[in-house]
């Protein structure tokens, strides 16, 4: 971990304004395992409810998509305004994050991780517990360091059944 992210994760959201001009390195040349790294660092922070520390670790590309785990129609980078932003802090509280690589890709300006992440959360107000996600990240080279483009997550951690499958894929609550 770089010096500058090792300190952000020290000083909290608090030290956040002093080192923004620090936080933004994820270069071009750091292999896929360190960018899982930070990535994990990341999702652990919103986990917490800390999207400042998320939002400084992992940098955005002016056209990323997310593909919620709640389904619904993919949101988009210009659709994450502050307010977006500050009903995050609220969604997620006191959680925990550990992430485990299934696979990793990388060319020259891509790296797509696979990983399951396991968090122990508050999520949107239930009670603490424990998630599983399926996610998929795409970082692209773009202006010297990795940005994310994209992220897919879905809530599929466990096996369901085909009905199961089916009872989701039309939109029925099974």
């Amino acid at each position: 971990m770089s010096p500058s992210r090792r300190s952000l994760l020290v000083a909290g959201t608090a030290g956040l304004a002093s080192l923004a001009g620090n936080v933004r390195d994820i270069k071009a040349d750091m292999p896929a395992a360190d960018l899982a790294r930070i990535s994990e660092e990341a999702n652990a922070a919103l986990m917490r409810g800390d999207v400042d520390t998320y939002r400084a670790l992992v940098p955005r590309t002016q056209d990323f998509t997310l593909m919620s785990p709640f389904g619904g129609t993919p949101s988009h980078e210009a659709g994450f305004t502050e307010k977006t932003w500050d009903g995050m802090r609220q969604f997620f509280r006191n959680g925990t994050l550990k992430q485990e690589v299934v696979q990793t890709y990388a060319s020259a300006d891509m790296i797509v991780l696979a990983v399951i992440e396991r968090a122990h959360v508050e999520v949107g107000g239930l009670p603490a517990q424990d998630w599983a996600l399926r996610v998929t990240l795409v970082y692209r080279r773009e202006d010297g360091e990795w940005r994310l483009a994209h992220r897919h997550a879905d809530p599929l951690g466990h096996a369901i059944t085909l009905e199961q499958s089916a009872a989701l894929g039309r939109g029925a609550i099974y």
